[in-house]
């Protein structure tokens, strides 16, 4: 049986291979806009990120086959006599998946890695194009913090926030014929000083 699963997994390699040359990888990732507001609720983190889904990766969400991507995000306190101290952090996690039956794009949003065995706690949007909903994965927006009595007004407040395509979620054998390929290296971290506005 040994032989079987491997032709299998080097079948699912095959299938997952671009048929013509090799695309080019898609620009760098970036982050356009980064934002602190404060809420009745709490404190919320904006953000929009910018980056071109290379060809490859387009290929395997065409084959059914869902690509996720992970926003996380850490708030300090500014210390003179120390270093600064860690007061919030979260993380968004985002399955975009092609459902063939409907012809429709879905997107899955949660607090919580998405499994395939269920998606838990999540927020679900169902969009016509491919464009769309990508704008929808770009678009980071009310990642909540915490509250202002843990995070207090006073500020400008340190914030650090990375947003990745996460290739660990994968079906096993598209691991490991990603390692190594640029086409699914999509990261960008940024890092700023952010007051806190009132969200209007």
């Amino acid at each position: 049986m040994g032989w079987l699963a491997a032709l299998l997994v080097l079948a699912c390699l095959l299938a997952c291979w671009p048929a013509t040359a090799p695309a080019q990888s898609g620009k760098s990732a970036s982050v356009s806009q980064l934002k602190l507001e404060q809420a009745d609720d709490g404190i919320y983190l904006n953000a929009q990120v910018q980056f071109e889904l290379p060809n490859l990766v387009e290929e395997v969400l065409d084959k059914g086959i869902a690509i996720y991507f992970v926003a996380e995000a850490e708030l300090y306190r500014e210390r003179w006599y120390w270093t600064d101290q860690k007061v919030a952090q979260a993380t968004r996690h985002m399955r975009l998946a092609y459902q063939p039956l409907t012809r429709r794009w879905r997107l899955n949003v949660s607090p919580v890695p998405i499994t395939n065995s269920g998606f838990g706690v999540s927020l679900n949007q169902n969009f016509d194009t491919l464009s769309e909903a990508l704008d929808g994965v770009r678009r980071v927006a009310r990642l909540r913090l915490g509250d202002i009595s843990e995070i207090g007004e006073e500020g400008p407040h340190p914030v650090s926030f990375r947003f990745r395509l996460d290739t660990s979620q994968l079906p096993r054998p598209f691991q490991i014929g990603v390692v190594g390929q640029a086409d699914w290296n999509i990261s960008v971290e940024r890092s700023a000083r952010l007051s806190l506005e009132k969200m209007k």
